[in-house]
């Protein structure tokens, strides 16, 4: 089980990654394009707008490290959108309207918290003995 101190790091991890990737993606808006050879988005604001969204993400989990068995809600959305993030990639590459290059994106924003986050939240469900019947 993951103890109160691998937590804590874990969400301290999560909301410094998260601020700096928001960070950059409002400061540089086409910069991950051109890392990986796409064309620049017509419209920048829309990606600075996600940016912005991942780093206020980031001050949630730094708030949720002091004590993540009370704030599990934000916990719980965080690892939501790096589940739902993922599915809709998978649907719109599958159906052509994501290339390909924007699975990059999913390596460090959501894959590797899968298991971090789940064992976050599976500590919570233990010690708050809910039963999911």
């Amino acid at each position: 089980m993951i103890t109160d101190q691998q937590m804590k790091l874990t969400l301290r991890l999560a909301a410094i990654y998260n601020i700096l990737w928001g960070a950059w993606v409002v400061l540089f808006p086409n910069h991950f394009f051109e890392l990986v050879g796409m064309e620049a988005l017509n419209h920048p604001m829309i990606w600075q707008g996600m940016g912005m969204v991942i780093g206020v993400y980031g001050l949630g989990y730094w708030w949720a490290s002091y004590n993540p068995l009370v704030h599990w809600p934000i916990i719980t959305v965080g690892a939501l959108g790096k589940l739902f993030g993922p599915s809709g990639f998978v649907f719109n590459y599958l159906t052509g309207q994501a290339p390909f290059e924007f699975f990059y994106t999913l390596i460090t924003n959501d894959f590797i918290w899968w298991v971090p986050f789940g064992m976050i939240l599976w500590r919570v469900h233990k010690e708050k003995n809910w039963s999911l019947s």
